[in-house]
């Protein structure tokens, strides 16, 4: 796997990768800000990661998904590098028929066992399960 990175001005970069998708990327101010922030960036990976599987185990217990909604939450630390210290990820489903308890395992499983971004962190990551009727 690879991604080729590029300075474009003071504050912006540009990502490729091999099939020559694009991202651009920024670390302006917020009242500058036209992109994504690479810690952002970890942050929408992490939930990404989780998510495919977690979608891809409910539809394969024959579940509905009407509509999946993370909202990811980082803490970082104070001194550089500012890293995270603490991620928490609220998992929200959309769905007729699936139970609470089963979303709590299969997005356990999905956000642990199987996401490579999650792997990755060195970072505490709690994870929250809310499923509503839809």
């Amino acid at each position: 796997m690879r991604v080729t990175t590029t300075f474009k001005d003071d504050y912006e970069f540009q990502s490729v990768n091999e099939e020559g998708n694009v991202l651009d990327i920024d670390m302006y101010s917020a009242d500058k800000k036209k992109h994504m922030s690479p810690t952002q960036l970890l942050l929408s990976s992490l939930a990404a990661c989780a998510s495919v599987d977690l979608v891809q185990m409910l539809k394969k217990r024959k579940k509905t998904v009407n509509g999946l909604t993370v909202v990811t939450d980082g803490t970082r630390r104070d001194k550089h590098p500012r890293g995270f210290t603490h991620i928490t990820l609220t998992f929200t489903v959309d769905s007729p028929d699936v139970t609470e308890g089963e979303f709590e395992k299969m997005g356990h499983l999905a956000a642990t066992k199987y996401c490579s971004v999650a792997g990755t962190l060195s970072a505490e990551v709690d994870h929250k399960f809310i499923v509503n009727r839809a």
